[in-house]
């Protein structure tokens, strides 16, 4: 499904230049400037929070900046012992374009689930952290999950995952756990762009290599698959249309060198200027 054709049926039209009234406003409106969630020099501005320990608690300094990357790593772990970790950005966002640089390295640490090879993920319209239990496994939230390949086997990439949550596809609501996207597969420790288009409640796109490969909308609190939470952060139903964004650490190493954001907040409530800020957003890299 190319950028350019997908619609999802919502008429958002999000990359439709047709039309005179879309191309006035293609015209006027600016690219927006990106926001660099990930600084290059440090974790400014971002919260740990490791199952088994407490919030902000970097436990055996699994996150770490080194070489103008933010790495991921394990050499402080006798075993995982599914101290699955999560690095949340200390601020909420609606209406945003989210890219994230990635690779994976190295190989999994002791005690890895095998699913959680060559695996992590972007967690998106999550909890804050500060209501994370210490005990709690994952965040509240909807993952676009990052998944490496074995140089062998078919994996596809950015798939969803929903731990605490459900979505919306194709008008029904989708309860099980995960969905693979329509991406081709990864291999090695390459550099992977993966993009997410976030929409508040009413569109989520999942974008590999100016293809979109998984949408959906209405993301909202529900299901299974989140232990050990504090109920009142768990309200069946409720639409999920802002959240933190996290960084996952699942037991296998990786490195990300951008995590970029692009605010899309001042055009949510015009649809025209909304559709050509996003084109220009995607079109600004390729």
């Amino acid at each position: 499904m190319k950028l350019r054709s997908l619609t999802l049926g919502l008429a958002l039209g999000l990359l439709c230049a047709c039309g005179s009234q879309a191309q006035v406003s293609n015209k006027a409106v600016k690219t927006p400037k990106a926001i660099q969630l990930f600084n290059g020099k440090d974790m400014k501005n971002w919260t740990p929070k490791i199952r088994l320990h407490e919030v902000g608690d970097n436990y055996a300094n699994t996150f770490r900046v080194e070489d103008g990357l933010l790495k991921v790593r394990y050499d402080g772990y006798d075993n995982f012992n599914q101290q699955y970790g999560h690095l949340a950005y200390n601020k909420p966002f609606s209406y945003y374009v989210l890219r994230v640089e990635y690779r994976f390295v190295d190989e999994q640490t002791k005690g890895g689930e095998g699913w959680a090879w060559r695996n992590s993920g972007a967690m998106l319209h999550g909890q804050d952290p500060k209501t994370m239990l210490k005990d709690q496994d994952f965040p509240i939230s909807i993952e676009g999950q990052l998944l490496g390949g074995d140089g062998k086997n078919e994996r596809t990439n950015s798939n969803l995952c929903t731990p605490g949550t459900n979505v919306v596809i194709k008008e029904k609501l989708f309860t099980p756990h995960c969905l693979s996207s329509t991406s081709k597969t990864y291999h090695g420790d390459q550099w992977v762009t993966a993009e997410f288009v976030v929409l508040g409640d009413s569109l989520i796109q999942h974008i590999l290599d100016g293809q979109v490969v998984l949408e959906y909308n209405k993301p909202q609190i529900g299901g299974k698959n989140v232990d050990n939470y504090d109920p009142k952060q768990k309200i069946d139903g409720k639409l999920l249309d802002s959240g933190f964004i996290y960084l996952q650490s699942e037991s296998h190493p990786i490195d990300f060198r951008k995590v970029e954001l692009f605010d899309l907040s001042n055009y949510k409530g015009d649809k025209e200027k909304l559709d050509a800020a996003v084109k220009k957003v995607l079109n600004a890299v390729r």
